[in-house]
């Protein structure tokens, strides 16, 4: 019981550490939005007039594109529904600093939704920018994907901690209950399936809190995403490029000689170490970068489909195609709520066989300590 109130209390502990991160990373990552424009010239033969496409009796094509977008990347404020002016948004806090005018706070709400400028800033897809050419702006913001993450924050604190003291003040002599008993089979698959089994070895626990962080954070995230004004926070490539870089970070720092010498010295004849060992150096960062591509583009691609399958509907202006369109896109939203589950499984587990791999003691044979001992066993 002790150890269970241990491993919450340190998994609890780990991925504020994580969000920090991604903080500091998604200020330089900021995906961008696309914006309709507000008046389109058109040129005749005795020369050209505007047209303001929100005049009456002017028809507006609907571009999927920029709606599939619109929920798939980052934005400044938490659209809901709408467009332009009748869009109905939540507005987010915006924080800049720049090296004429310090530090600016204000809210989104100021630039409405980008067809107005405030204080000499505007929103341009986007990306807040100075009307002063020579002025930097550094955009500390809280985005839609930096408020999902506070969300998940605030929802893994509060499940985590009170499971905890369920397990402090009932312990193990009764059955769990509600999200207790919800949550349980998964926190033992994670320390059992994956970190005992891939990191193995008397160290395995430590890893466990990091483990569990890694991956509730990005289910929880996955599911979040799937909801129709949810933030795609695992689409995001500035989030997956910071779990695979503390992925890679906590791996190295564990590293043991064993490790490091099959990267600088390998079992191989030495004439063929110029060959090998530039190799061995790629793949410890090949590894981290698979895990942020794999994650990225799962997430991203799924939701892509299902708007534009949708999107068919309105392009061909008939409710014929719905009955195509509708069908295809339910299958999608089926297959992608596996797809969420899977993902988190496969970037914990591939991160626990990474950090088994590190771990790992090795013989002069090259075989694992675990993997003679089982043979010995077997003998006997």
């Amino acid at each position: 019981m002790t150890n269970k109130i241990n491993i919450f209390r340190k998994f609890s502990g780990v991925y504020p550490v994580i969000i920090a991160l991604f903080l500091m990373i998604s200020t330089h990552l900021s995906a961008s939005e696309p914006q309709e424009d507000a008046v389109v010239i058109v040129q005749e033969g005795d020369g050209s007039h505007a047209i303001d496409p929100h005049a009456k009796g002017s028809e507006k094509k609907m571009d999927i594109s920029a709606v599939a977008f619109e929920h798939v990347l980052d934005a400044h404020s938490w659209h809901f529904w709408g467009e332009d002016h009748e869009a109905v948004s939540m507005p987010l806090p915006v924080i800049l600093y720049s090296n004429v005018k310090g530090l600016q706070m204000f809210m989104s709400s100021r630039f409405e939704h980008g067809h107005a400028s405030y204080n000499g800033y505007s929103l341009y897809e986007e990306r807040i920018v100075s009307e002063n050419a020579t002025e930097s702006v550094y955009d500390f913001s809280i985005t839609k994907n930096v408020a999902q993450m506070f969300l998940s924050m605030i929802l893994m604190l509060w499940l985590f901690i009170s499971i905890a003291n369920s397990y402090k003040t009932q312990g193990l002599t009764t059955a769990p209950k509600g999200k207790q008993s919800f949550f349980e089979p998964l926190i033992v698959f994670v320390r059992d399936d994956l970190a005992k089994n891939n990191i193995g070895g008397k160290n395995y626990e430590k890893f466990v809190p990091y483990l569990l962080t890694v991956f509730f954070l990005i289910l929880i995230n996955n599911v979040f995403g799937m909801l129709p004004i949810g933030a795609n926070l695992t689409g995001n490539i500035a989030f997956t490029l910071v779990m695979s870089v503390i992925t890679l970070i906590v791996t190295n720092l564990n590293g043991n000689k064993h490790y490091w010498h099959h990267i600088f010295a390998p079992p191989a004849p030495k004439a063929i170490w110029i060959i090998l060992i530039p190799i061995e150096i790629v793949g410890i960062f090949t590894k981290p970068f698979a895990l942020m591509i794999r994650l990225f583009a799962n997430m991203t691609a799924g939701h892509i489909i299902i708007i534009s399958l949708i999107g068919l509907i309105f392009i061909f202006k008939t409710t014929m195609a719905s009955f195509v369109a509708v069908p295809f896109a339910l299958f999608i939203s089926v297959l992608e709520c596996l797809v969420a589950v899977l993902q988190a499984y496969i970037f914990t587990m591939l991160t626990a066989l990474f950090i088994g791999t590190a771990c790992a003691d090795h013989n002069e044979d090259g075989a694992h300590n675990e993997d003679d001992e089982a043979v010995a066993v077997k003998h006997h």
